[in-house]
């Protein structure tokens, strides 16, 4: 099996920086965020944060679920924004991993030469999904229209294919094995022999984590009220082992195996969020008061889908990050890891903590250590705040620089995200 690739960035010659952004609250498919689009969803955070007084000199923004409506949604919120028009925008896509790749991309942009502060975030709009229509009826109503007289209407009309007048309808699928990332995860979990109980544990502790963040006020300026919605919706405070314990499998309903639930799954959701990127100069222009901190490092890692589980990515990237900077698991005092579903948390931990599989398939040889759970994702993750594709990394990567920025100065996190596409990215940062 090919070794997975990796692109991986140490900072050199100028420091760059993450700050915190804000977010929309995220809200479950089809609910209170639910007529809002993509861009109606992403505006009121671009607005709140040009309203901190700083111009961007650019904006990565993206978005996963296409929409024919435009092409560049990033030059498109910015203009609904009443940005500055001559502020230049693009649009980027990377699955999960899409407003954290933005982050990556906008840093090696960072050039102490007129880019030194880059606006960059993400949305998703799951509640309101462009149905299409199939490529080859497309191209008939596309030569229909095209028909100048009423005899090539008729030809064009005697053309015409039933079987070709169908919707397209968006899944949430692998194009390439027709997999769900759910079935997908189902298959890891049984590799790696990961039981119901440890994932339910996983999912009971991201409740309990943003319940306690909700609580103690963590998210109050990380998140800003969009309509009726000024929170997030989907932590649950009433949430126990017991009652995930009832939950009906969701992806293999019929070996008797299935261990993945709608309680242990991180849930379709809506939502918006951003980050600032930038030089010491670039944060020079936010308030003093706006939590950052140093990227020290960066991996984009890719597997091979066919042979390995989707979502492994990072169980390649992290501990080569780490290896390469000559450290273990517990140099590093937080850990924010995406939660797309408890087993792949599981799993990227399960591997971590494998000497076999470090040495043979990540090609690290250098004791790593046991993982810190205890350090992991202490204000919840993506399975109780939800995970609105284009807008979770700018999530994780806020809650990270906010979490790390109030600790001693030297501390370091790693932020991990699993993409589809057997992809993923990760980010080493440090407290300054």
């Amino acid at each position: 099996m090919p070794a997975a690739k990796s692109s991986a960035s140490k900072s050199s010659a100028a420091d760059v920086w993450i700050a915190s952004g804000v977010r929309t609250p995220f809200a479950k498919v089809d609910g209170p965020l639910a007529s809002y689009d993509a861009i109606e969803l992403s505006v009121p955070v671009v607005k709140a944060m040009l309203a901190k007084g700083a111009r961007p000199d650019f904006a990565v923004w993206g978005t996963v679920i296409p929409n024919l409506t435009w092409s560049n949604i990033a030059r498109e919120v910015l203009l609904d924004a009443g940005a500055d028009p001559t502020i230049p925008a693009f649009s980027t896509v990377m699955a999960c991993s899409t407003s954290m790749i933005g982050a990556i991309e906008a840093a090696g942009m960072i050039d102490g030469r007129g880019r030194d502060l880059a606006l960059v975030g993400g949305v998703e709009s799951m509640s309101r999904v462009q149905i299409g229509l199939s490529v080859a009826l497309s191209d008939w109503i596309r030569k229909f229209q095209g028909a100048k007289t009423g005899g090539q209407r008729l030809q064009a009309l005697g053309a015409l294919n039933l079987k070709d007048v169908r919707l397209y309808i968006p899944k949430v699928a692998n194009r390439v094995t027709g997999l769900s990332m759910g079935e997908h995860t189902e298959i890891t979990a049984k590799d790696w022999s990961l039981s119901r109980a440890d994932q339910d544990a996983i999912a009971l502790a991201s409740h309990q984590g943003a319940v306690k963040g909700w609580e103690e006020g963590f998210f109050d300026d990380l998140v800003i009220p969009i309509g009726g919605a000024k929170r997030d919706t989907i932590p649950r405070k009433d949430s126990t082992l017991e009652k995930l314990a009832k939950l009906a499998p969701a992806f293999d309903k019929t070996s008797g195996k299935g261990t993945l639930t709608a309680g242990n799954s991180s849930p379709l959701t809506d939502g918006a969020a951003a980050i600032w990127v930038g030089s010491e100069a670039g944060m020079a222009r936010l308030p003093s008061e706006t939590p950052k901190v140093r990227i020290i490092d960066h991996e984009v890692t890719s597997i091979d889908l066919r042979h390995e589980g989707l979502l492994m990515a990072p169980a390649y990237g992290v501990p080569r990050m780490l290896a390469r900077n000559g450290m273990t698991y517990a140099d590093v005092s937080l850990w924010e890891i995406h939660e797309a579903f408890a087993a792949q948390v599981l799993s990227h931990i399960a591997a971590w903590e494998s000497v076999k599989f470090l040495a043979e398939k990540a090609g690290v040889t250098a004791p790593m250590g046991a993982f810190p759970r205890e350090r992991m994702n202490p204000y919840g993750g993506s399975l109780a705040l939800g995970h609105p594709f284009g807008a979770t990394g700018a999530r994780i990567l806020s809650q990270a620089v906010k979490e790390l920025a109030a600790r001693p100065k030297g501390e370091r996190a790693i932020v991990s995200i699993c993409a589809d596409g057997g992809q993923g990215t990760m980010m080493l940062l440090e407290s300054a």
